[in-house]
């Protein structure tokens, strides 16, 4: 792509890789010990850094930051879903299932289905898959490790020491 940027963000969670292109932001990704050559930043990846710096300072931004994710219609319906989640709330797979089966006026979404999408979120912590639980509270399933989902839950107050 075009004008795509790329800059790593050291958070109290490991690295962060953050990749922009013109429109936004398409990939904010865990990745310790890759050999990133950066290259120059631009105003969403700027943008980016300071949402990250203000969340994991332990306070809600304020500020939104410009997206480019690129999925299918499924996977874009179930990431847009992410993005109703409040800061400091989780939700289930679950009950995304049944947001979107109502949506699409449908009797039944599978629970799974969603877990897959929600799986391929390009771009974590901001668009926050970490606050998807299973419906019996356990911590299943993220990209960067379960440790980190649970460390994100605790920066938002969502789970104690």
């Amino acid at each position: 792509m075009d004008g795509s940027c790329i800059r790593c963000y050291d958070s109290p969670l490991g690295r962060l890789i953050i990749t922009a292109d013109d429109i936004g932001i398409t990939e904010v990704c865990f990745g310790d010990g890759d050999d990133v050559p950066e290259t120059d930043s631009n105003p969403h990846i700027d943008d980016a850094i300071g949402w990250l710096d203000t969340y994991f300072d332990g306070s809600e931004p304020e500020n939104t930051v410009s997206l480019h994710m690129i999925g299918t219609d499924f996977q874009m319906s179930v990431w847009d879903e992410l993005l109703k989640i409040p800061y400091g709330h989780t939700t289930t797979y679950g009950e995304i299932a049944e947001r979107i089966a109502k949506m699409r006026g449908i009797e039944h979404m599978s629970a799974q289905a969603v877990g897959n999408a929600i799986g391929r979120n390009p771009v974590a912590v901001i668009v926050p898959c970490h606050r998807v639980i299973g419906k019996d509270g356990s911590m299943t399933g993220y990209a960067g490790g379960i440790d980190r989902k649970v460390g994100l839950l605790r920066i938002e107050g969502i789970l104690s020491e």
